[in-house]
């Protein structure tokens, strides 16, 4: 038997993949991969295979640059492998 701990994120991962690509499917899949704060401080879009992401500032920017490639491994088994190819970060240009 699998503790709840890992039971959860499994069965998350399973629905996810199943439902239709939808913004709303993508954005969920996003803020579950990266967490609230992050979450919080980015908005996502999806174009072709590559996700945009705008952060909020520099320093959420860069943090995301350097764990794009465990955020895009945790959104393969969201999303399905392939859905996400590239994760192009954006600051905020306030």
């Amino acid at each position: 038997m699998k503790p709840l701990s890992q039971a959860i994120p499994a069965a998350i991962a399973d629905l996810l993949r199943d439902a239709p690509l939808s913004p709303g499917k993508v954005e969920f899949a996003w803020k579950t991969a990266v967490g609230p704060a992050l979450g919080r401080s980015t908005s996502v879009k999806l174009v072709g295979t590559e996700l945009l992401v705008d952060a909020v500032s520099p320093q959420w920017a860069r943090e995301l640059k350097r764990s794009s490639a465990t955020v895009r491994a945790r959104l393969d088994k969201l999303l399905g492998p392939g859905i996400v190819t590239a994760i192009i970060v954006r600051p905020s240009r306030v």
